[in-house]
C-alpha cells in the first residue's frame, strides 16, 4: 500500500474516521484499533512476515520487562544478548546472508578455490531495518536505566509497528512514540490540518520531483556507456535531488500522517541541501538514523577509544559512518559510500571542530555571507559525486562512471528530447529549493503561517494540487528506501 496510491487514501479515510469517532472516546480501543489498522497495512505487502513482525514485538516485550525485573546485572546482561541477537541475527540473515555468501566465494575463487556454497532465494521483509532499531533502543534504554519498560503489549506492539513509519522511518525512540501512546489523544484541528499541509508537500516532492527524476536518471545509469558526460552530469544531479525528494518525501507523509492521528513523530530532514560542510549535512539527512547510530555506536566506541585521542576519535567516526553505509544493504558500494564519508570528517576532527556548530547550521539560522552560499554549492557537489557510488549497482560501474563523467564529452549537448524532459523537472526542483528556502526557519515548507489571508494560503495548496495531477509520470515509482 503506498503512501501515493489510492487503495492507501480509502485505507486512512477509513481509518481516520473510525479512530477519532468511533474509537476515540477510549484509549485502549484507540490503541488496539493503531495496531490493527497497522498490521492489516504491513500484511497487505506480504502477510508472512507479519508473523516476523509479531514475533519480534512479543519477544522484545517480554524481554524488556525482564531486564528492568532482574536484580542481576550478569542475567540483565543475558536478557539483552538475547534481544540484540534476534534482531542483528534477522538483520544478517535477511539482508546480508546472500552478501557475505557471494563475498566469501568471490575471495576463494582469487586463489583458484571454488567453494560450493551458494546463494538463497531470500526474500527482504519491508522495513525490517527500521522497526528492529526501535526494538534494540527500547532494550538498551530499559538496561541503561533511561526508560521502564511498558506492561501494556499493546502499546508495545503498537509503537513497534507504527504504520506511518513502520515502512520507511523515522526511527522513532521510545522516550518519543510510547508516552504518547499511553496517554488520551483529543483531536487538534491545528495540528490535523499542519499534517495535511506536510503530506501534500511530500507527495509533490514524491510524485513531481522523485518520480520524474527517476524517469530520467534510470535510463542515464543503465546505458552510461553510451551516453556523453553532459547527461551522465544531469543524471547524478537529478539523481541526488531524487533521492532527497523521495526519501523526504515519505518522511513528509509520514509525519503528516501521525499528525493527523494526534502524535508528534521525529523529525527527519532539516534542508539538507542548505547544509555547509559534510558534518552538517549529517546533522540535517535522516536524523533519526544518524542520531541513533552515533547514542548507540559511536558514542559508545568513542568512549572506549578514547585514551588514543583523535585518532580513537578517527576510528570510531570511520566505524559509524561504515555502519551508516552498509545499513542501507549488502552491497560493497554502500559500504565504500559510507567510509568515504567517514573520511570527511578527519578534518573537523583534526582541528577540533567535530561538535561545533556554526549559527547559519542551526534551525532559523540566517546566513550572511557569500561564503555560506560557497561551502552550500561545494558540500551538494561533493554530495552529488559520492552520491554515484550509491547508486551504482557496483564499485566497478562506479568506477567507470566517473571516468565517462570526466571525459571530454562533458561538453556536449543535450539532445531535445532530454531538454524538454529536464526542463521541466528543474523547474520543480527549483520550486522546491525556493519555498524550502524561504521556510528553512520552520518544520516544513508549507507551514505558512506568515500569510495571514486564507485564500492565498489556499491558491498555493490548490496551485500543488493541479502540479501534482498534471506532471506526475505514467509511471509511480516504489518508495526507494522500501529496499533498505
Amino acid at each position: 500500500m503506498l503512501f501515493t496510491s489510492a487503495t492507501f487514501v480509502v485505507f486512512f479515510a477509513v481509518f481516520f474516521l473510525l479512530y477519532w469517532y468511533v474509537f476515540g472516546g477510549n484509549l485502549k480501543l484507540q490503541n488496539l484499533f493503531i495496531l490493527t489498522g497497522s498490521y492489516i497495512f504491513y500484511a497487505w505487502w506480504d502477510w508472512r512476515f507479519l508473523f516476523l513482525l509479531a514475533g519480534s514485538s512479543a519477544l522484545n516485550y517480554f524481554l524488556g520487562i525482564g531486564i528492568a525485573k532482574s536484580k542481576s546485572e550478569k542475567h540483565r546482561n543475558f536478557l539483552l544478548w538475547i534481544g540484540l541477537a534476534q534482531g542483528l541475527g534477522s538483520l544478517l540473515f535477511f539482508k546480508y546472508f546472500n552478501f557475505f555468501i557471494v563475498s566469501l566465494v568471490s575471495a576463494f575463487k582469487v586463489f583458484n578455490i571454488s567453494l560450493d556454497i551458494y546463494a538463497l532465494n531470500i526474500l527482504l521483509p519491508l522495513g525490517i531495518s527500521f522497526y528492529t532499531f526501535r526494538t534494540l533502543s527500547y532494550l538498551m534504554d530499559i538496561k541503561a536505566g533511561k526508560i521502564n519498560p511498558t506492561v501494556d503489549w499493546v502499546i508495545f506492539f503498537s509503537y513497534v509497528s507504527f504504520f506511518p513509519s513502520l515502512i520507511s522511518g523515522p526511527i522513532d525512540r521510545p522516550k518519543t512514540l510510547i508516552p504518547q501512546l499511553e496517554k488520551k489523544r483529543v483531536f487538534d484541528y491545528r495540528q490535523a490540518s499542519d499534517g495535511m499541509r506536510q503530506i501534500l508537500w511530500g507527495l509533490f516532492k514524491k510524485i513531481v520531483i522523485a518520480d520524474n527524476c527517476a524517469a530520467l536518471t534510470a535510463p542515464a545509469f543503465d546505458h552510461y556507456k553510451i551516453l556523453p558526460a553532459s547527461s551522465l552530469l544531469l543524471a547524478v544531479f537529478l539523481f541526488t535531488v531524487q533521492l532527497y525528494a523521495d526519501f523526504s518525501g515519505y518522511s513528509d507523509m509520514a509525519i503528516g500522517l501521525a499528525n493527523m492521528l494526534g502524535f508528534r513523530i521525529t523529525r527527519n530532514f532539516n534542508f539538507p541541501f542548505f547544509a555547509q560542510s559534510i558534518p552538517d549535512f549529517w546533522r540535517r539527512w535522516h536524523i533519526s538514523l544518524t542520531s541513533w547510530l552515533t547514542d548507540y555506536v559511536f558514542t559508545p566506541l568513542s568512549i572506549y577509544f578514547r585514551d588514543y585521542g583523535k585518532a580513537g576519535l578517527i576510528l570510531a567516526i570511520l566505524i559509524n559512518f561504515t555502519a551508516i553505509g552498509i545499513w542501507h544493504g549488502a552491497n560493497w558500494t554502500f559500504l565504500v559510500f559510507g567510509f568515504l564519508h567517514g573520511c570527511f570528517f578527519i578534518p573537523s576532527i583534526l582541528r577540533g571542530a567535530i561538535n561545533k556548530k556554526k549559527k547559519a547550521t542551526q534551525i532559523g539560522g540566517r546566513p550572511s555571507s557569500l561564503k555560506t552560499f560557497v561551502n552550500m554549492a561545494g558540500t551538494f557537489i561533493l554530495l552529488m559525486l559520492t552520491f554515484v557510488i550509491f547508486r551504482a549497482d557496483s564499485l566497478k560501474q562506479a568506477f567507470d562512471y566517473y571516468r565517462k563523467l570526466f571525459s571530454p564529452s562533458i561538453l556536449y549537448s543535450f539532445t531535445i528530447t532530454e531538454k524538454v524532459n529536464a526542463i521541466v523537472t528543474l523547474l520543480a526542483i527549483l520550486i522546491m529549493l525556493a519555498a524550502e528556502w524561504l521556510q528553512r526557519d520552520k518544520q516544513h515548507a508549507l507551514q505558512l503561517d506568515c500569510i495571514k489571508r486564507f485564500p492565498m494560503r489556499a491558491l498555493i495548496y490548490f496551485s500543488l494540487i493541479f502540479i501534482i495531477l498534471f506532471f506526475s509520470p505514467p509511471k509511480i515509482t516504489d518508495f526507494i528506501y522500501f529496499k533498505f
